[in-house]
């Protein structure tokens, strides 16, 4: 491999299997997704063959139980499984991270009797789903959602708006957080939802910096009739059922962040060790050595941190503050090193002929998506002091 090339990430795998896995991954990446990134971001393409040939290939239930044609793969598995896939193209990491969060509730908080239904299908079947909590004003105040949902017999009646959602009107079912009592977090239900329920309709994607070829977009929830066999957990349950898939889904964002990341800094070595100036690389000149260690150092402590929250998780252990802390610090990351790497290439790092300024426009939603860096910090906050005052 000639020098200044991209390196593959040393992974520390805990089984052979796992391994093996990788190996599918890389080679996938390599065939379907990394030649056709760039040109189907520019044109807003959404690769729904690509998902059903995830879903085909195991990917999107990586994490899950096989009983129920999951992969039964520990998290710190998966979630760099994640990195590699948003290391080629951040639509598709993030894709399979919202698709895994959709089917959280369900696995988690489900009846047998749902999950034998429903969760081969989400998990294996060629299925796309999406994750329904933000509304148009209550986004980091998720407790103040004002969909409702009404009992109606053996069926709830669903009316209201949802924003920001991934996959929204191309997505096969939907996990979607309603009001079923009063206000606050506790008068809320899960619901799962079809794609195609009548009632059911999506607007026109939102317009975004980056990210365009997955479609954001609000539903609108006009008296959809959903079964109560489709509700996810106890009626008021909804609220913490979306805490403990954000929980985990923050690791997923976390996990995708250290992608990009780690694709903008393979991209900016790859450009200072054979661009010359002055007669030598601009690798040689001290001033960018250090920058691109400092990426590089970033990135790692990134990966460290979040691999040590999934480890947690896997054994069981309280691991929301770790997840907050990882979210928090490898979107960070990601920022970082993507706008440097822009600096690393100059003017040609502001042009479509390089990746690095579509690294940098994506890696800036991260710091957004599943609760603001600013929510991460209260979240932190309340674990260390408990919860404010006032």
């Amino acid at each position: 491999m000639p020098e200044g090339a991209a390196q593959p990430v040393e992974r520390q795998l805990p089984t052979e299997e796992a391994r093996d896995l990788f190996a599918l991954v890389r080679e996938l990446v390599q065939r379907e997704i990394a030649p056709h990134a760039a040109a189907e971001e520019e044109a807003g393409h959404f690769p729904r063959e690509l998902f059903t040939l995830l879903s085909e290939s195991g990917l999107l239930g990586l994490a899950y139980d096989s009983e129920f044609g999951g992969g039964d793969q520990p998290y710190e598995v998966y979630l760099q499984v994640l990195e590699e896939l948003a290391a080629a193209r951040l639509t598709v990491g993030l894709g399979v991270s919202v698709h895994s969060l959709a089917c959280h509730g369900l696995a988690g908080y489900g009846t047998k009797e749902q999950q034998t239904e429903h969760l081969p299908d989400m998990l294996g079947g060629g299925l796309l789903g999406a994750y329904c909590l933000s509304e148009p004003s209550s986004g980091s105040d998720a407790a103040s959602l004002r969909t409702k949902a009404v009992r109606d017999g053996d069926a709830w009646v669903i009316t209201g708006t949802k924003a920001w959602i991934t996959h929204g009107g191309i997505a096969d079912f939907y996990t979607v957080l309603a009001r079923t009592g009063g206000e606050g977090a506790h008068g809320v239900t899960a619901f799962l939802v079809p794609g195609d329920a009548e009632g059911l309709t999506a607007a026109v994607p939102e317009k975004k910096m980056g990210m365009k070829g997955s479609p954001t977009a609000q539903l609108h929830f006009d008296g959809v009739r959903v079964s109560d066999a489709r509700r996810i957990g106890d009626v008021g349950q909804g609220f913490a059922i979306a805490l403990s898939a954000l929980d985990s889904g923050r690791l997923g964002i976390a996990a995708c962040a250290i992608g990009v990341a780690q694709a903008a800094l393979d991209e900016a070595v790859a450009y200072a060790t054979e661009r010359k100036q002055f007669g030598r690389p601009i690798a040689d000149f001290q001033g960018l050595r250090f920058m691109l260690a400092d990426m590089a150092t970033q990135i790692e402590a990134g990966r460290a941190l979040y691999l040590a929250a999934a480890r947690l998780r896997d054994a069981g252990r309280p691991f929301s503050k770790q997840a907050a802390m990882a979210k928090l610090l490898c979107t960070d990351t990601a920022m970082k090193v993507t706008t440097d790497a822009v600096q690393v290439l100059g003017g040609y790092g502001y042009t479509l002929d390089f990746p690095v300024e579509r690294f940098m426009r994506e890696a800036k939603v991260l710091q957004i998506v599943e609760g603001t860096n600013q929510i991460q910090r209260m979240v932190i906050a309340r674990h260390l002091a408990g919860p404010d005052s006032r």
